[in-house]
């Protein structure tokens, strides 16, 4: 039974988006005509892939098993083609990024600019969250993530700053009413800005100093989700809520305004820098080559 490329790709964009209408807007496409490929598969396969009310869209059992084998074999049908792409004086196609959101903002802001005015036939599209995907399920060529959360069987390429800290800050008005930390366990005492990961963990604050490392399980009057929730623990910091725990570079410019005050800098940890990583088993989309080989130039290192 052969079915139509495009109407699996269509089925694919839907699954993806989690509807019709944002499966449209993500492909400049039309919801109607997107509803008629989905009926069409599933006249021709015999079976119902999603459950549709007037308020929602969701993958059938058999839906969701399709969606399982279809995302590697269309990426290994991309990659295919994309060999015909390799070809070309000037790399094209879309390359699609999953990353984090600190990424969004802190490393990839000085990356992609020169990278699309470099490959002006490549279209970047960038999906930043904060759970763990499945690269190829998720219709990915590859995603940025810190070395602790890399998968195994991955190809991993440095990208951004290498060297990162954690910081802690607050508003000098906050620690004028309330004091300076002058060791990490002193944060039990104080109001803390918290962050929460989608899957529900919350890190303890960790520093270190001459080989001593301390852990502080802090606590505070606001819970932020890590990524989204960001600005508005920044926002809550220079307001005087409490002390905050964060990467050095989300709060630098608010270090220079005086907004923010660093609080324990000698005991600020530091870590090393993400990877661009993408799976080795299968062949290089052209445009991620290019990608690939941009962030090792001048231009795109850090």
């Amino acid at each position: 039974m052969a079915a139509d490329l495009n109407d699996l790709q269509a089925f694919m964009a839907v699954a993806r988006a989690g509807g019709f209408r944002e499966a449209a807007r993500v492909t400049a496409g039309s919801a109607s005509v997107l509803s008629e490929a989905i009926r069409r598969l599933e006249t021709q396969l015999g079976v119902r892939l999603f459950n549709r009310t007037t308020r929602s869209v969701a993958l059938t059992e058999a839906g969701a098993g399709l969606l399982a084998r279809l995302g590697p074999a269309l990426g290994e049908v991309e990659a295919a083609l994309d060999v015909v792409n390799g070809f070309r004086d000037r790399p094209a196609g879309t390359l699609r990024l999953n990353v984090p959101i600190s990424a969004s903002r802190l490393v990839l802001p000085k990356i992609v600019p020169g990278f699309l005015a470099a490959y002006p036939a490549i279209r970047l599209e960038v999906i930043a969250e904060e759970n763990f995907v499945d690269l190829l399920v998720a219709g990915c060529d590859a995603g940025i993530r810190y070395d602790e959360r890399l998968e195994q069987d991955m190809i991993a390429v440095p990208i951004g700053p290498r060297t990162q800290r954690f910081t802690t800050s607050a508003a000098p008005s906050y620690l004028d009413r309330h004091g300076r930390p002058r060791h990490p366990r002193d944060l039990l005492g104080h109001a803390c800005v918290r962050g929460r990961f989608p899957s529900g963990v919350m890190t303890p604050w960790e520093f270190e100093r001459d080989g001593e490392v301390v852990r502080v399980d802090t606590t505070g009057p606001l819970l932020v989700s890590i990524g989204g929730g960001v600005d508005l623990a920044i926002d809550a910091a220079i307001a005087g809520v409490g002390i905050l725990w964060l990467f050095e570079d989300w709060v630098r410019p608010h270090f220079e305004s005086g907004a923010l005050e660093p609080v324990l800098e000698p005991w600020w940890q530091s870590f090393s820098g993400p990877f661009l990583y993408y799976p080795g088993r299968r062949l290089v989309p052209a445009p991620l080559r290019a990608f690939i080989d941009y962030i090792k130039t001048p231009a795109g290192h850090w």
